[in-house]
């Protein structure tokens, strides 16, 4: 007699969170991107429910990158200098589902870019770009707390993803989230406790649990990727148990983690044993992505073209019932 197969029944469901606002919606962006809403472990598909699939966003820099390596360069051409052209070639020919800004230029040590300048680039880019877009600061605490809050206040209606938050230093940014209507990333250093500690304190000001999103800091492959991951695993099970405070979407920055790994980006003058670099450096960041699906990553934040087509083919293997 054949056998039932065993069920895992959870009480809680992770928070769905919307990115981006059409102009029904008060925006100006030609959709809205939804994550989260999972009532089960990531694609066990039998016992449980995953009404949004994970998203990938392609980072743009307001200056152009000096670590990454030309492998990586490559894809993007001539644009690396020019930030709006930057994001619309991400939208238009690598078929981005958001992107990520990162104004790493208004760091003291990287340009020292004004108030000003941060925040006509995301003017620029609000109006040539119309998929939904995450903000992200230089990690320059005084800088960030001055800037990100202007470039809340710009956006104002267009639902961006802001961040990131951290425990010494979230006020500031939740406050502007709050008055502008924008979603927060919650950044915790791979700690479940400070991550749930840290939404409390962000609710506590007001904002939603819905609109967090927590960034557990990850790790590439073979640089602590193991261990971000059982955090990963854990935040999602207290979750889905309950604890309402863990029961929020993951952002994970893979791109930045896999290409500064040295296996990533070594040439293969150097270490020809390890074979060709270009192919080397790809893998790296689709396997480090590919990983963090498995934990329950719901939004990946990714550089090279080709590891994203390779991770979106994983994530069309994966949804397959």
């Amino acid at each position: 007699m054949p056998q039932e197969l065993l069920k895992e029944q959870w009480p809680n469901a992770i928070d769905v969170i919307t990115i981006g606002a059409t102009s029904q919606e008060g925006g100006t962006r030609d959709r809205a991107i939804k994550v989260g809403g999972q009532n089960g472990l990531p694609y066990l598909f039998e016992e449980s429910d995953m009404p949004n699939k994970p998203v990938i966003a392609m980072e743009v820099f307001d200056i152009e990158p000096v670590d990454w390596p030309d492998t990586l360069k490559k894809p993007y051409g001539d644009v690396l200098s020019n930030p709006v052209e930057w994001a619309k070639k991400c939208e238009t020919e690598f078929k981005a589902d958001l992107i990520a800004l990162r104004l790493a230029g208004t760091h003291p040590d990287a340009g020292n870019k004004s108030e000003s300048d941060a925040v006509k680039l995301v003017k620029d880019i609000i109006a040539n770009v119309k998929i939904p877009l995450i903000i992200l600061g230089s990690n320059d605490e005084e800088k960030d707390n001055l800037i990100l809050p202007k470039c809340a206040e710009v956006t104002k209606g267009e639902k961006c993803l802001i961040g990131d938050a951290a425990q010494k230093n979230y006020k500031t940014l939740t406050a502007a989230c709050l008055a502008y209507g924008h979603n927060i990333i919650a950044e915790s250093p791979i700690d479940i406790n400070i991550a749930k500690q840290l939404n409390i304190l962000i609710t506590e000001m007001g904002l939603p649990s819905d609109r967090i999103i927590i960034n557990p800091t990850v790790g590439a492959l073979g640089y602590g990727l193991e261990y971000a991951y059982s955090i990963m695993e854990r935040g999602r099970i207290a979750a889905l148990g309950g604890d309402k405070m863990l029961a929020q979407p993951f952002i994970c920055f893979v791109g930045q983690e896999a290409w500064r790994a040295k296996e990533a980006k070594a040439s293969a003058s150097e270490f020809p044993e390890w074979g060709k670099e270009l192919e080397r450096g790809i893998l790296w960041e689709a396997v480090t992505a590919s990983a963090f699906l498995q934990a329950g990553a719901d939004i990946l934040i990714m550089r090279h073209p080709k590891s994203i087509e390779i991770v979106k083919e994983n994530i069309n293997q994966l949804l397959q019932k």
